[in-house]
């Protein structure tokens, strides 16, 4: 990822970012204390700029309440070196309600990207994926007396007006990359006219996913859709969310979105998360972020690397590494309600499933159901004061956050209560009085038959 290219020891004094998940070397200089960093979410950072085109001196929003960004807890400040810099957000109440303030800073240069540069400098991005806050970028950089640069792929004599995204007033350099490896699509496809709205990719026969642990887990949370809902799918596990929606064919029942303002159509997954095809609109990043952080999601999948007995998550820091945060604070902490899915151990797990039941052949070595997880990126605390409904999905057991933590309320046909579950968890979670099974047929090789409600 080009965000790796600045994981070099001395090259950068301070990051102020979101997300390095696929920017290992900048994890590492962040592990070892190598470089100032200070993580805030997604949207937060995508509309800071706006606030700094403005001037404004503050950004103000609730999102990043409780968790790590929350001074109260660490600020936003993920390694021990940053520890002893300038605090970036404070904690003020506005009408007797708690607020984060994030405060806004110059920016001095910079490097953006678009399709088609004209002779005045207006650029056009008709062939990218997304448009992000490029607009608001270069409105940040001019008001603060910085410098703009925009990589296109060539420079015509004219733009048609209505296309141009960024104005030429804004642009002080355009860069025309000399080659069509200079200006890959995203990071697997040179160029591909669906993602970029151009053409409609015709729907094809969707092959069945294997049934395995990720399958299980999918079907499981897809049961939780409604007929109509607006809902965001995180990377990793929550894709196959989608993958069972194709394969039962109730992906016209409800509209997926991805926070880098992609609505409707098909999302897409892994290194090209973020894009999409099929779409039926898409808006500047900055105005998908305030949609979901004023409650616009009925619905949110997203994956966990830890949850506690608080209810808290972390997909931030863990194992070692840092990942970020990325739009998954935004997303969680508004969406109406939110289900987290992912296996209930990792590393080395292997499941049968089969004939309406599952079998654990070998566990994994690490437990993700822990006493403290080590980072909040969710705060359960948060959630209970907000009335939110949350749901733990994994292959063996359902959890729901309740009054006092995590609520055990389903198991899978095949386990052991103590054995395969509880055993396996750092706390005790509170077993409901209702425990049932887990629906057999998510445990069958034929589809299972979802209608969302």
């Amino acid at each position: 990822m080009g965000f790796d290219l600045l994981g070099v020891e001395g090259l950068a004094k301070r990051l102020i970012m979101t997300h390095s998940g696929k920017a290992p070397l900048i994890s590492e200089l962040i592990m070892n204390n190598k470089v100032i960093t200070y993580c805030f979410p997604q949207g937060v950072l995508s509309q800071l700029f706006r606030d700094i085109a403005a001037k404004r001196p503050r950004l103000i929003t609730h999102t990043g309440l409780y968790t790590f960004a929350d001074p109260r807890v660490e600020g936003g400040k993920v390694n021990d070196i940053t520890k002893k810099e300038e605090d970036l957000v404070e904690l003020i109440e506005i009408e007797g309600k708690e607020y984060l303030s994030y405060k806004t800073f110059p920016v001095d240069f910079a490097l953006i990207r678009g399709t088609t540069s004209d002779e005045k400098g207006n650029i056009s991005m008709e062939k990218e994926g997304v448009t992000l806050e490029n607009l608001s970028i270069a409105q940040a950089t001019r008001n603060s007396g910085g410098i703009t640069a925009v990589q296109v792929e060539k420079v015509a004599k004219s733009i048609p007006s209505r296309k141009v995204e960024i104005p030429g007033i804004l642009v002080d350099y355009v860069v025309v990359a000399t080659k069509p490896e200079y200006s890959w699509q995203t990071v697997r496809e040179s160029y591909n006219p669906a993602i970029s709205g151009e053409t409609i990719i015709p729907p094809s026969k969707v092959e069945p996913k294997p049934l395995d642990e990720r399958k299980v887990i999918g079907r499981r949370a897809a049961m939780e859709v409604k007929s109509g809902n607006v809902i965001n799918l995180g990377i990793g596990m929550a894709t196959e969310v989608a993958n069972v929606a194709m394969e039962e064919n109730i992906y016209e029942k409800f509209t997926l979105t991805v926070e880098s303002g992609v609505t409707g159509g098909v999302p897409l997954s892994g290194l090209d998360f973020g894009v999409g095809v099929n779409y039926e609109a898409l808006i500047d990043q900055p105005y998908q972020f305030d949609f979901y952080q004023g409650g616009g999601l009925d619905l949110a999948f997203l994956g966990m690397a830890q949850a506690d007995e608080k209810g808290n998550t972390n997909v931030s820091k863990f194992g070692g590494r840092f990942a970020g945060c990325g739009g998954f604070i935004d997303i969680t902490q508004n969406a109406k309600k939110v289900v987290f899915c992912g296996t209930f151990t990792a590393k080395g797990l292997q499941v049968k499933v089969g004939d309406g039941k599952l079998k654990i052949l070998q566990d994994g070595s690490i437990k993700k159901f822990v006493k403290n997880v080590e980072h909040i990126t969710f705060s359960g605390e948060y959630a209970r004061k907000l009335g939110k409904e949350v749901l733990y999905v994994t292959e063996r057991a359902v959890f729901r956050l309740g009054k006092d933590g995590m609520v055990l309320e389903e198991i899978a046909p095949g386990v052991d209560l103590e054995r395969d579950v509880l055993s396996k968890m750092e706390f005790s979670p509170t077993v409901s009085s209702k425990l049932k099974l887990m629906d057999e047929k998510i445990f069958r090789k034929e589809k299972i038959g979802i209608r969302p409600r």
